[in-house]
Protein backbone atom coordinates (compact mmCIF):
# COMPACT_ATOMS: atom_id res chain seq x y z
CA UNK A 1 0.00 0.00 0.00
CA UNK A 2 2.76 2.38 0.78
CA UNK A 3 5.19 1.44 -2.16
CA UNK A 4 1.62 2.12 -4.23
CA UNK A 5 0.64 5.79 -2.53
CA UNK A 6 4.93 6.22 -3.47
CA UNK A 7 4.06 5.40 -7.10
CA UNK A 8 1.00 7.62 -7.32
CA UNK A 9 3.25 10.25 -5.82
CA UNK A 10 6.12 10.24 -8.30
CA UNK A 11 3.32 9.93 -11.27
CA UNK A 12 2.43 13.74 -10.51
CA UNK A 13 6.04 14.89 -10.14
CA UNK A 14 7.06 17.17 -12.70
CA UNK A 15 10.43 15.02 -13.69
CA UNK A 16 8.28 12.51 -14.55
CA UNK A 17 5.82 14.94 -16.61
CA UNK A 18 9.27 15.80 -18.27
CA UNK A 19 10.68 12.53 -19.10
CA UNK A 20 8.00 11.53 -20.56
CA UNK A 21 7.23 14.03 -23.01
CA UNK A 22 11.44 14.47 -23.80
CA UNK A 23 10.83 10.88 -25.01
CA UNK A 24 7.90 11.10 -26.82
CA UNK A 25 9.11 13.78 -28.73
CA UNK A 26 12.88 12.61 -29.44
CA UNK A 27 11.37 9.24 -30.51
CA UNK A 28 8.76 11.12 -32.99
CA UNK A 29 11.65 13.11 -34.42
CA UNK A 30 13.31 10.24 -35.05
CA UNK A 31 10.23 7.99 -36.56
CA UNK A 32 9.64 10.97 -38.64
CA UNK A 33 13.38 10.92 -40.09
CA UNK A 34 12.90 7.03 -40.31
CA UNK A 35 9.54 7.74 -42.26
CA UNK A 36 11.53 10.23 -44.40
CA UNK A 37 13.55 7.32 -45.56
CA UNK A 38 11.15 5.55 -46.81
CA UNK A 39 10.49 7.83 -49.76
CA UNK A 40 12.40 6.40 -52.14
CA UNK A 41 11.17 2.95 -51.04
CA UNK A 42 7.35 4.05 -52.44
CA UNK A 43 8.54 4.17 -56.10
CA UNK A 44 10.40 0.85 -55.77
CA UNK A 45 7.41 -1.41 -53.54
CA UNK A 46 4.52 1.03 -52.38
CA UNK A 47 2.93 -1.58 -50.27
CA UNK A 48 6.40 -2.68 -48.64
CA UNK A 49 6.61 0.97 -47.66
CA UNK A 50 3.69 1.25 -46.53
CA UNK A 51 3.56 -1.58 -44.29
CA UNK A 52 6.67 -0.46 -42.95
CA UNK A 53 5.30 2.94 -42.40
CA UNK A 54 2.48 1.44 -40.22
CA UNK A 55 5.29 0.09 -37.80
CA UNK A 56 6.74 3.17 -37.66
CA UNK A 57 3.48 5.02 -36.65
CA UNK A 58 2.66 2.34 -34.43
CA UNK A 59 5.79 3.23 -32.23
CA UNK A 60 4.50 6.94 -31.93
CA UNK A 61 1.05 6.46 -31.21
CA UNK A 62 1.38 3.46 -28.92
CA UNK A 63 3.21 5.92 -26.58
CA UNK A 64 -0.17 7.65 -26.01
CA UNK A 65 -1.69 4.32 -25.28
CA UNK A 66 0.62 3.09 -22.97
CA UNK A 67 0.02 6.39 -21.16
CA UNK A 68 -3.31 5.72 -20.93
CA UNK A 69 -3.24 1.93 -20.16
CA UNK A 70 -0.06 1.35 -18.27
CA UNK A 71 1.11 5.01 -16.46
CA UNK A 72 -2.67 6.14 -15.89
CA UNK A 73 -3.49 2.46 -15.45
CA UNK A 74 -7.60 3.25 -17.05
CA UNK A 75 -9.38 0.64 -17.47
CA UNK A 76 -11.47 0.26 -20.60
CA UNK A 77 -14.84 -2.01 -20.82
CA UNK A 78 -16.16 -3.13 -24.25
CA UNK A 79 -19.49 -3.81 -24.24
CA UNK A 80 -20.37 -5.41 -27.90
CA UNK A 81 -22.16 -8.78 -29.01
CA UNK A 82 -20.07 -11.64 -28.94
CA UNK A 83 -21.49 -12.71 -32.82
CA UNK A 84 -19.61 -9.32 -33.62
CA UNK A 85 -16.33 -9.41 -31.56
CA UNK A 86 -14.21 -11.82 -34.20
CA UNK A 87 -14.80 -9.62 -36.91
CA UNK A 88 -12.79 -7.06 -34.72
CA UNK A 89 -9.20 -6.18 -36.10
CA UNK A 90 -10.13 -8.81 -39.05
CA UNK A 91 -11.51 -6.49 -41.47
CA UNK A 92 -11.57 -2.65 -42.54
CA UNK A 93 -13.98 -0.34 -40.85
CA UNK A 94 -15.78 2.86 -40.29
CA UNK A 95 -15.52 3.61 -36.87
CA UNK A 96 -18.25 6.12 -35.46
CA UNK A 97 -17.51 7.76 -32.66
CA UNK A 98 -18.96 10.15 -29.92
CA UNK A 99 -17.07 13.45 -29.19
CA UNK A 100 -17.37 14.32 -25.64
CA UNK A 101 -14.42 14.01 -23.63
CA UNK A 102 -10.61 15.23 -23.49
CA UNK A 103 -9.31 11.86 -23.88
CA UNK A 104 -11.60 10.21 -26.21
CA UNK A 105 -9.38 10.00 -29.45
CA UNK A 106 -7.26 7.84 -26.80
CA UNK A 107 -9.60 5.66 -25.65
CA UNK A 108 -10.46 5.43 -29.65
CA UNK A 109 -6.81 4.89 -30.05
CA UNK A 110 -6.81 1.99 -27.15
CA UNK A 111 -9.57 0.33 -28.82
CA UNK A 112 -7.40 0.07 -31.68
CA UNK A 113 -4.83 -1.32 -30.49
CA UNK A 114 -6.53 -3.95 -28.16
CA UNK A 115 -7.57 -5.86 -31.78
CA UNK A 116 -3.79 -4.97 -33.01
CA UNK A 117 -4.91 -2.09 -35.68
CA UNK A 118 -3.47 0.91 -33.95
CA UNK A 119 -0.45 1.41 -36.56
CA UNK A 120 -2.86 1.16 -39.37
CA UNK A 121 -5.54 3.58 -38.09
CA UNK A 122 -7.09 6.30 -39.85
CA UNK A 123 -8.76 9.69 -39.09
CA UNK A 124 -10.74 12.46 -40.78
CA UNK A 125 -8.26 15.48 -39.60
CA UNK A 126 -7.47 18.80 -39.68
CA UNK A 127 -5.35 20.51 -42.36
CA UNK A 128 -3.21 22.19 -40.22
CA UNK A 129 -2.71 19.10 -38.23
CA UNK A 130 -0.39 17.66 -41.25
CA UNK A 131 2.28 20.39 -40.55
CA UNK A 132 2.54 19.75 -36.63
CA UNK A 133 5.91 17.89 -35.75
CA UNK A 134 5.61 14.01 -34.80
CA UNK A 135 1.88 13.34 -34.54
CA UNK A 136 1.28 15.49 -38.21
CA UNK A 137 4.53 14.16 -40.03
CA UNK A 138 3.22 10.68 -39.11
CA UNK A 139 0.16 10.85 -40.16
CA UNK A 140 1.30 12.34 -43.42
CA UNK A 141 3.66 9.18 -44.08
CA UNK A 142 0.23 7.19 -42.73
CA UNK A 143 -1.93 8.43 -45.39
CA UNK A 144 -4.30 10.09 -42.74
CA UNK A 145 -7.03 12.01 -44.67
CA UNK A 146 -6.68 15.48 -43.89
CA UNK A 147 -9.25 18.59 -45.06
CA UNK A 148 -9.55 22.33 -44.38
CA UNK A 149 -13.30 22.08 -43.23
CA UNK A 150 -14.50 23.67 -46.17
CA UNK A 151 -16.46 21.64 -48.26
CA UNK A 152 -16.23 22.92 -51.59
CA UNK A 153 -12.33 22.35 -51.37
CA UNK A 154 -12.20 19.15 -49.67
CA UNK A 155 -15.04 16.84 -51.53
CA UNK A 156 -12.36 16.06 -54.39
CA UNK A 157 -8.67 15.73 -51.74
CA UNK A 158 -11.19 13.62 -49.66
CA UNK A 159 -12.62 11.35 -52.78
CA UNK A 160 -8.58 11.26 -53.73
CA UNK A 161 -7.32 10.41 -50.35
CA UNK A 162 -10.15 7.74 -49.64
CA UNK A 163 -9.42 6.09 -52.80
CA UNK A 164 -5.97 5.66 -52.13
CA UNK A 165 -7.06 3.23 -49.38
CA UNK A 166 -8.65 0.78 -51.66
CA UNK A 167 -5.38 -1.21 -51.94
CA UNK A 168 -3.87 -0.76 -48.71
CA UNK A 169 -2.06 -3.71 -47.62
CA UNK A 170 -3.15 -3.77 -43.72
CA UNK A 171 -6.59 -4.27 -42.30
CA UNK A 172 -7.47 -0.70 -41.48
CA UNK A 173 -10.09 1.41 -39.26
CA UNK A 174 -11.50 4.90 -40.25
CA UNK A 175 -12.09 6.49 -37.31
CA UNK A 176 -14.73 9.31 -37.70
CA UNK A 177 -16.12 12.24 -35.15
CA UNK A 178 -19.05 12.55 -37.56
CA UNK A 179 -19.99 15.74 -34.90
CA UNK A 180 -17.44 17.86 -36.16
CA UNK A 181 -16.16 19.51 -32.97
CA UNK A 182 -16.33 18.19 -29.50
CA UNK A 183 -19.49 18.57 -26.84
CA UNK A 184 -20.25 21.75 -25.27
CA UNK A 185 -23.35 22.92 -23.86
CA UNK A 186 -23.15 26.25 -26.39
CA UNK A 187 -22.34 24.10 -29.14
CA UNK A 188 -25.04 21.88 -28.04
CA UNK A 189 -27.88 25.09 -27.81
CA UNK A 190 -26.20 25.67 -31.58
CA UNK A 191 -26.90 22.06 -32.60
CA UNK A 192 -30.59 21.94 -31.74
CA UNK A 193 -31.83 24.85 -33.16
CA UNK A 194 -30.01 23.77 -35.96
CA UNK A 195 -31.85 20.16 -35.80
CA UNK A 196 -35.36 21.74 -34.94
CA UNK A 197 -35.21 24.12 -38.31
CA UNK A 198 -34.63 21.02 -40.53
CA UNK A 199 -37.15 19.19 -38.62
CA UNK A 200 -35.16 16.59 -36.91
CA UNK A 201 -35.41 14.81 -33.41
CA UNK A 202 -33.37 16.71 -30.77
CA UNK A 203 -30.18 15.18 -29.40
CA UNK A 204 -29.63 14.84 -25.33
CA UNK A 205 -25.64 13.98 -25.33
CA UNK A 206 -24.75 14.69 -28.90
CA UNK A 207 -24.55 17.26 -31.27
CA UNK A 208 -25.83 17.15 -34.71
CA UNK A 209 -23.91 15.07 -36.85
CA UNK A 210 -22.39 16.72 -40.14
CA UNK A 211 -23.10 14.32 -42.71
CA UNK A 212 -21.15 15.19 -45.83
CA UNK A 213 -17.97 13.46 -44.46
CA UNK A 214 -19.59 10.31 -43.56
CA UNK A 215 -21.28 10.24 -46.29
CA UNK A 216 -18.77 10.23 -48.63
CA UNK A 217 -16.82 8.18 -46.53
CA UNK A 218 -18.80 5.29 -47.11
CA UNK A 219 -19.47 6.04 -50.67
CA UNK A 220 -15.65 5.97 -51.64
CA UNK A 221 -14.74 2.79 -49.04
CA UNK A 222 -17.64 0.47 -50.37
CA UNK A 223 -15.97 -2.74 -51.61
CA UNK A 224 -12.85 -1.91 -49.02
CA UNK A 225 -14.48 -1.65 -45.44
CA UNK A 226 -17.16 -4.18 -44.77
CA UNK A 227 -18.65 -2.38 -41.80
CA UNK A 228 -19.81 0.38 -39.59
CA UNK A 229 -18.70 0.18 -36.11
CA UNK A 230 -21.08 2.32 -34.02
CA UNK A 231 -18.96 3.12 -30.86
CA UNK A 232 -20.64 5.06 -27.68
CA UNK A 233 -18.20 5.87 -25.20
CA UNK A 234 -18.79 7.09 -21.93
CA UNK A 235 -16.62 6.90 -18.06
CA UNK A 236 -18.19 5.80 -15.17
CA UNK A 237 -19.28 7.68 -12.06
CA UNK A 238 -19.68 10.86 -14.28
CA UNK A 239 -16.14 11.43 -14.45
CA UNK A 240 -14.60 14.42 -16.67
CA UNK A 241 -11.04 12.76 -17.24
CA UNK A 242 -8.69 14.68 -18.95
CA UNK A 243 -4.85 14.46 -20.54
CA UNK A 244 -3.43 16.28 -17.26
CA UNK A 245 -5.35 13.27 -14.92
CA UNK A 246 -3.84 10.94 -17.28
CA UNK A 247 -0.15 12.36 -16.92
CA UNK A 248 -0.85 12.57 -13.10
CA UNK A 249 -1.56 8.65 -13.39
CA UNK A 250 -5.16 9.30 -12.73
CA UNK A 251 -7.32 6.00 -13.15
CA UNK A 252 -10.39 6.62 -15.24
CA UNK A 253 -12.43 3.50 -16.16
CA UNK A 254 -14.30 4.02 -19.72
CA UNK A 255 -17.10 2.14 -20.93
CA UNK A 256 -16.81 1.59 -24.58
CA UNK A 257 -20.23 0.20 -26.60
CA UNK A 258 -19.82 -1.38 -30.03
CA UNK A 259 -22.45 -2.02 -32.80
CA UNK A 260 -21.38 -4.17 -35.89
CA UNK A 261 -23.70 -2.33 -38.54
CA UNK A 262 -22.71 -4.38 -41.95
CA UNK A 263 -21.70 -1.56 -44.86
CA UNK A 264 -24.47 -2.83 -47.07
CA UNK A 265 -26.82 -2.68 -45.14
CA UNK A 266 -26.38 1.38 -45.07
CA UNK A 267 -28.09 3.11 -48.34
CA UNK A 268 -26.22 4.49 -50.97
CA UNK A 269 -27.91 7.70 -52.13
CA UNK A 270 -26.41 10.70 -50.12
CA UNK A 271 -29.83 11.96 -48.73
CA UNK A 272 -30.98 8.26 -47.38
CA UNK A 273 -27.69 7.48 -46.12
CA UNK A 274 -27.57 11.42 -44.14
CA UNK A 275 -31.08 10.14 -43.26
CA UNK A 276 -29.54 7.25 -42.04
CA UNK A 277 -26.65 8.96 -39.76
CA UNK A 278 -29.24 10.87 -37.98
CA UNK A 279 -31.04 7.95 -37.07
CA UNK A 280 -27.89 6.50 -35.73
CA UNK A 281 -27.39 9.63 -33.69
CA UNK A 282 -30.86 9.15 -31.44
CA UNK A 283 -29.94 5.52 -31.37
CA UNK A 284 -26.90 6.95 -29.27
CA UNK A 285 -28.27 9.17 -27.40
CA UNK A 286 -30.39 6.60 -26.06
CA UNK A 287 -27.28 4.14 -25.43
CA UNK A 288 -26.14 7.03 -23.70
CA UNK A 289 -29.64 7.97 -21.69
CA UNK A 290 -29.64 4.19 -20.70
CA UNK A 291 -25.80 4.27 -19.34
CA UNK A 292 -27.19 7.47 -17.35
CA UNK A 293 -30.08 5.68 -15.69
CA UNK A 294 -27.81 1.83 -15.17
CA UNK A 295 -24.46 2.49 -15.00
CA UNK A 296 -23.47 0.12 -17.65
CA UNK A 297 -24.49 0.02 -21.18
CA UNK A 298 -26.68 -2.59 -22.87
CA UNK A 299 -25.45 -6.01 -23.95
CA UNK A 300 -23.02 -8.42 -22.48
CA UNK A 301 -19.16 -7.65 -21.44
CA UNK A 302 -16.84 -9.14 -24.35
CA UNK A 303 -13.30 -6.77 -23.59
CA UNK A 304 -10.25 -8.14 -24.89
CA UNK A 305 -6.51 -7.86 -22.31
CA UNK A 306 -4.13 -5.14 -22.78
CA UNK A 307 -1.19 -6.18 -25.04
CA UNK A 308 2.10 -5.77 -23.72
CA UNK A 309 3.62 -3.63 -27.09
CA UNK A 310 2.68 -0.68 -26.31
CA UNK A 311 4.19 -0.78 -23.00
CA UNK A 312 7.73 -2.77 -24.14
CA UNK A 313 7.78 -0.15 -27.08
CA UNK A 314 7.50 2.89 -24.35
CA UNK A 315 10.54 1.10 -22.06
CA UNK A 316 12.25 0.57 -25.51
CA UNK A 317 12.39 3.83 -25.48
CA UNK A 318 13.11 5.38 -22.33
CA UNK A 319 16.17 2.99 -22.39
CA UNK A 320 17.35 4.31 -25.21
CA UNK A 321 17.23 8.27 -24.76
CA UNK A 322 17.05 8.71 -20.79
CA UNK A 323 20.64 7.36 -20.08
CA UNK A 324 21.77 9.60 -22.90
CA UNK A 325 20.46 12.60 -21.34
CA UNK A 326 20.99 11.87 -17.59
CA UNK A 327 24.89 12.11 -18.95
CA UNK A 328 24.77 14.95 -20.65
CA UNK A 329 22.56 17.11 -17.66
CA UNK A 330 24.69 15.87 -15.30
CA UNK A 331 28.02 16.78 -17.12
CA UNK A 332 26.55 20.13 -17.70
CA UNK A 333 25.73 20.08 -14.09
CA UNK A 334 29.40 18.67 -12.92
CA UNK A 335 31.37 21.30 -15.18
CA UNK A 336 30.53 24.10 -12.40
CA UNK A 337 29.70 26.52 -15.29
CA UNK A 338 27.05 29.01 -14.49
CA UNK A 339 26.11 29.09 -17.78
CA UNK A 340 25.80 25.37 -18.29
CA UNK A 341 23.64 25.36 -15.09
CA UNK A 342 21.27 28.17 -16.25
CA UNK A 343 21.07 26.75 -19.47
CA UNK A 344 19.95 23.49 -17.78
CA UNK A 345 17.12 25.59 -15.97
CA UNK A 346 16.14 27.48 -18.68
CA UNK A 347 15.49 24.29 -20.58
CA UNK A 348 13.71 22.25 -18.18
CA UNK A 349 11.50 25.73 -17.65
CA UNK A 350 10.66 25.82 -21.53
CA UNK A 351 10.02 21.95 -21.75
CA UNK A 352 7.34 22.54 -18.74
CA UNK A 353 5.27 25.27 -19.85
CA UNK A 354 5.09 23.92 -23.61
CA UNK A 355 4.07 21.05 -22.05
CA UNK A 356 1.36 22.39 -20.18
CA UNK A 357 0.47 24.62 -22.99
CA UNK A 358 0.18 21.45 -25.08
CA UNK A 359 -2.11 19.75 -22.31
CA UNK A 360 -3.93 23.14 -22.71
CA UNK A 361 -5.35 22.75 -26.34
CA UNK A 362 -6.72 18.97 -25.34
CA UNK A 363 -9.47 21.17 -22.64
CA UNK A 364 -13.02 21.31 -23.52
CA UNK A 365 -13.06 25.02 -22.96
CA UNK A 366 -9.82 25.84 -25.93
CA UNK A 367 -11.17 23.60 -28.17
CA UNK A 368 -12.44 24.18 -32.00
CA UNK A 369 -14.77 26.88 -32.52
CA UNK A 370 -16.03 24.89 -35.06
CA UNK A 371 -19.91 24.47 -35.17
CA UNK A 372 -20.04 27.56 -32.79
CA UNK A 373 -21.53 30.25 -35.13
CA UNK A 374 -21.14 32.78 -32.64
CA UNK A 375 -17.69 32.48 -32.12
CA UNK A 376 -16.47 35.43 -33.69
CA UNK A 377 -18.31 37.59 -31.54
CA UNK A 378 -16.93 37.18 -28.84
Amino acid sequence: MIRMGILQVLKTQLLCHLIICYVFLVSGFIINLLQLCTLPLWYINKQLARRINCRLGYSVSSQLVALLEWWSGTECTLYTDPESYPFYGKENAIVVLNHNFEIDFMTGWTFCERFGVLGSSKVLAKKELSFVPVIGWMWYFLEIVFCKRKWEEDRKTVVQSLHNLRDYPENFWFLLHCEGTRFTEKKHKISMEVAEKKGLPKLKYHLLPRTKGFCVTVQNLRGTVTAVYDSTLNFRNNEMPTLLGVLNGKKYHADLYVRRIPLDTIPEEESECAAWLYKLYQDKDEFQEHYRQTGRFPGPITSPPRRPWALLNWLFWVCLLVYPLCMLLLQMLLSGSTFSVVCTFVFCLAVSVGIRWMIGQTEIDKGSNYGNKDANKQ
